[in-house]
């Protein structure tokens, strides 16, 4: 589940390939307006590769729109998976 609030998402729950597409949606939404945006993943239970997906797009539409992105509260599941991957240094703030 992900909730809006001033300028945060907070997600909570799964976040895998049969969650992944609600945080693609909200992408429109979230970039339309320039930051800074934060990412609070402090109650997201479970990830896999498609939370990585996600974590890049939005770094990359971010970049693209000029937007400030924030992500706050990765799951340690989630950062070893970065770091598995070699992705750390692509993502803002970790």
């Amino acid at each position: 589940m992900i909730t809006q609030e001033a300028g945060a998402f907070h997600f909570s729950g799964p976040l895998t390939f049969a969650t992944v597409n609600e945080g693609l949606r909200l992408s429109s939404e979230l970039f339309s307006q320039k930051g800074p945006w934060e990412l609070d993943f402090g109650a997201v239970a479970e990830v896999d590769s498609a939370a990585v997906t996600l974590l890049l797009e939005w770094t990359r539409q971010a970049t693209q729109h000029g937007c400030e992105l924030r992500i706050l509260n990765l799951p340690d599941n989630l950062k070893c998976l970065l770091k598995v991957y070699g992705l750390e240094e692509l993502l803002p703030a970790l």
